[in-house]
């Protein structure tokens, strides 16, 4: 039943992505929104223990292959399974936390708000990870993958950007 869950997101998605979001976007004038964070955990992935980037409650952050230009590609039905981590009303920047050794930036998602980047990446999560040791998005489609602390901007998962 699992397995035919993620077929059907996958042919929904025509293997996208898509959007999530860490919590509310409301803010307050008197409580700002705290910035997400993006870190390193080690986690399980595909069998073998691995290093990878994880939001501030350690979830897994995913970057979709077709969008090695920067760009947003994953919409639609696509950010219903893949949901893009985004900033909160009221923040400007994402935190860094440990481990993370590359540029964390923003880029304008399509469907409305600000996404986070990882060297020019734009992060996602996957719906079918619900706790934060789960990596159930690798290479799903084969342009899904969990993001490598050391991804390089605009690399492709078979030349070494991603697990």
């Amino acid at each position: 039943m699992f397995a035919l869950a993620i077929a059907l997101l996958v042919i929904a998605c025509g293997g996208g992505g898509g959007s999530y979001s860490s919590g509310s976007s409301a803010s307050t004038a008197t409580s700002p929104a705290a910035a997400p964070i993006v870190k390193t955990a080690t986690k399980t992935v595909a069998g073998t223990s691995q290093t990878i980037l994880v939001d501030g409650k350690g979830l897994s952050l995913y970057y979709f292959a077709p969008d090695s230009q920067g760009k947003v590609t994953c919409v639609g039905p696509c950010a219903k399974a893949w949901p893009p981590l985004r900033l909160e009303a009221g923040t400007s920047q994402p935190a860094a936390g440990p481990g993370v050794t590359g540029k964390l930036g923003t880029i304008p998602n399509p469907e409305g708000g600000t996404q986070v980047t990882y060297n020019g990446w734009p992060l996602y999560y996957y719906a079918m990870d619900k706790d934060s040791g789960d990596t159930y998005g690798q290479g799903v489609g084969g342009k899904w993958f969990v993001v490598s602390p050391n991804l390089a901007p605009g690399t492709s998962p078979t030349a070494g950007g991603g697990y």
